[in-house]
């Protein structure tokens, strides 16, 4: 008895060195590891049939220089510099009234390629007043080339290819936005 009083807590914290250890140790030898878990490996057809959903995040309306309505549009905002680089890649339709509307900081030239674009896009670049400065009409899917804005812009919107030309936008118009989202 005097033998244990003397080494109890010698005894306690060598079973709880042992304790430890046995948890510790399949870790190190691979049981319990997350190499033996089985994994999900995503093949690159896969990836090619994944189409990001359309997340209605607000509206936009065109105007006319006399105020005059155009065509009102649900939106998907890309805001952050990792919503802008993926934009509308992967997609493979978008229904006639929506699109994506790009929102920077700053006025300043910009331009856009279908890197990754399935479906023909009108580009849209807006100066910081919302005016349209440009249109690169049917950007051709997947193609790299650049389609650069006529003037600076702080706003480009997305929509179907040759659908500006449906409604009849032009240089001049203007847009209004509201976020659902803020």
């Amino acid at each position: 008895m005097d033998f244990f009083r003397k080494h109890f807590t010698n005894i306690l914290m060598g079973g709880l060195v042992l304790v430890a250890l046995a948890m510790i140790l399949p870790y190190f030898f691979g049981q319990g590891s997350s190499d033996n878990l089985p994994q999900q490996i995503i093949t690159p057809e896969e990836i090619k049939e994944y189409e990001p959903p359309f997340e209605h995040e607000g509206n936009l309306s065109f105007y006319k220089e006399d105020g005059t309505l155009i065509k009102t549009f649900e939106i998907e905002f890309a805001r952050t510099a990792q919503e802008t680089e993926l934009g509308l890649m992967y997609r493979k339709s978008m229904k006639e009234n929506q699109g994506m509307l790009f929102v920077f900081h700053e006025e300043k030239p910009r331009s856009f390629w279908m890197h990754n674009t399935y479906i023909p896009l009108d580009i849209i670049y807006l100066n910081k007043e919302k005016e349209i400065v440009s249109i690169a009409k049917n950007a051709e899917p997947l193609s790299e080339t650049s389609r650069p804005s006529e003037g600076d812009a702080m706003y480009v919107l997305e929509i179907n290819g040759g659908l500006s030309d449906k409604l009849g936008l032009a240089k001049g118009d203007h847009m209004t936005f509201e976020s659902l989202i803020d």
